[in-house]
C-alpha cells in the first residue's frame, strides 16, 4: 500500500474512552429517567467518543456523494442506461436530486465526486475531479481494475475527505451514483459476508423474477471468474468492486483518522464500508449506519459490520439520503447532551432511592 493510505490506517485510534464516561455521566444527570432516550443517548456518548469531547458537537455537516460507472451493465443487469449517471451527476449540482432536498433541510453541503463516470461532464461544473477512468471493466469477464487503481480510488476518498475537514467538518455522510452499481456491492457483500449470491442480491432498480436469476448468475460468475481474497480489502475491491466504492471507502478510512463521525447510506456505501473494516478494522468504530436499505443484503452488511441501523424507512435511492437523515439524528442526540437541563440546573427532584 502506498504511504497515504499506510499513513491514514495507522492513525485510526480506539475511541476515547474518557470522554464517553463524561458523556454517559451527563446523560443519567439530565431531566428524564436514565435511558429513557434509548439510542439518542447511545450516538450522543460514541460521538463524544470519537471526538474526545464529552459533549459532542454537530454543527458543520457534508455529505460526499461519490459517482462512478460500471462495465458490467454490458450483461444486462439492469433497467436504466448508461448515460443516466452523467444526467444524474448535473441533478446534483444543479440542486435538484432528494440528496439536495434533504441536506438543505438539515443544512449539510454535498459535495459530489466523479471517481469514474463514463460519459463526459462539462468542465466548468462543482464536481471534485478524482476519476480513475471511464468506468471499471465489465466484472463477469475479468478484474474490474488494477490493483494500483483500487488504491487510486480509495486514496481519492481521503483526499476528499481531508480536503472537506480543513475547511471544518464535524460529522460527514457517505452516497453513491452509479447506474449498476447494486451489482459489484452484492458482490463484495457476498464475497466478505461468506453469504450465498442470492441471499445477498436485490432487485436494485426494480428488476423482474427473470432479470434478478440473470443477475445473480452474472454475480456468482463474476466471483468464479476473478476469486476476490475476503481477507484483502484492496483484492476485492479491485476484482469485483466500484471505483465510487473505493472512494467511500476512503472517506470512511479518512475521517476515522481525523476523529470524525461518519454515517454510512445505503447499500452501496456498505460495500464500501466493508472494504474500509477489512482493511482498518477499528474505523468500525467511527461509523454509524445512516437506515436499512430494502435491499436484502444491506442487512447482512450490518451484522457483517455490527452497526444497528438509525432508522428503518424501506429507502433504495442512494445518493446520501439516508446518511443524510442519519447525520439530523446524530445532532438530534449532541444538542440533547449539550442542551437538556441536568435535574440541579432544573430544580426537579430526582429518583427515590
Amino acid at each position: 500500500m502506498s504511504q497515504l493510505l499506510t499513513n491514514t490506517i495507522a492513525a485510526i485510534k480506539p475511541l476515547d474512552k474518557t470522554a464517553m464516561e463524561k458523556a454517559a455521566a451527563r446523560q443519567d444527570l439530565l431531566t428524564k429517567p436514565q435511558g429513557a432516550l434509548g439510542r439518542l443517548e447511545e450516538i450522543s456518548i460514541r460521538l463524544a467518543g470519537i471526538q474526545s469531547k464529552a459533549i459532542p458537537v454537530i454543527k458543520t455537516k457534508a455529505v460526499i456523494t461519490m459517482a462512478g460507472d460500471h462495465g458490467v451493465v454490458a450483461e444486462k443487469v439492469g433497467n436504466y442506461p448508461q448515460e443516466v449517471t452523467p444526467q444524474m451527476v448535473l441533478n446534483f449540482v444543479r440542486g435538484g436530486a432528494a440528496i439536495n432536498v434533504i441536506a438543505r433541510q438539515i443544512g449539510a453541503r454535498v459535495v459530489v465526486v466523479n471517481m469514474g463516470v463514463a460519459g463526459d461532464l462539462p468542465a466548468d461544473i462543482p464536481v471534485v475531479d478524482k476519476r480513475v477512468a471511464r468506468g471499471t471493466k465489465n466484472i463477469a469477464r475479468g478484474p474490474a481494475m488494477t490493483e494500483a487503481q483500487a488504491i487510486q480510488s480509495i486514496e481519492a476518498g481521503i483526499e476528499v475527505v481531508n480536503t472537506e475537514i480543513d475547511k471544518g467538518l464535524d460529522i460527514v455522510g457517505t452516497g453513491d451514483m452509479g447506474i449498476g452499481n447494486t451489482t459489484p456491492s452484492a458482490a463484495i457483500c457476498a464475497v466478505m459476508s461468506g453469504q450465498s449470491v442470492d441471499k445477498v442480491t436485490g432487485r436494485g432498480t426494480g428488476l423482474s423474477d427473470e432479470q434478478l436469476q440473470h443477475k445473480i448468475k452474472v454475480i456468482e460468475k463474476a466471483i468464479a471468474v476473478n476469486k476476490p481474497d475476503a481477507k484483502n480489502g484492496v483484492d476485492v475491491l479491485s476484482k469485483i468492486g466500484g471505483f465510487e466504492i473505493g472512494g467511500i471507502a476512503g472517506v470512511i478510512l479518512g475521517a476515522a483518522a481525523r476523529g470524525v463521525p461518519v454515517v454510512v447510506d445505503g447499500f452501496i456505501s456498505g460495500a464500501g464500508a466493508l472494504i474500509a473494516e477489512a482493511l482498518a478494522p477499528q474505523a468500525r468504530e467511527y461509523m454509524f449506519l445512516g437506515h436499512l436499505s430494502v435491499e436484502p443484503g444491506h442487512r447482512i452488511m450490518a451484522d457483517k459490520l455490527g452497526l444497528k441501523p438509525i432508522v428503518t424507512l424501506d429507502l433504495r435511492l442512494g445518493e446520501g439520503t439516508g446518511a443524510a437523515i442519519g447525520i439530523f439524528i446524530a445532532e438530534t442526540s449532541a444538542r440533547i447532551l449539550a442542551e437538556m437541563a441536568t435535574f440541579g440546573e432544573a430544580g426537579v427532584s430526582e429518583k427515590e432511592e
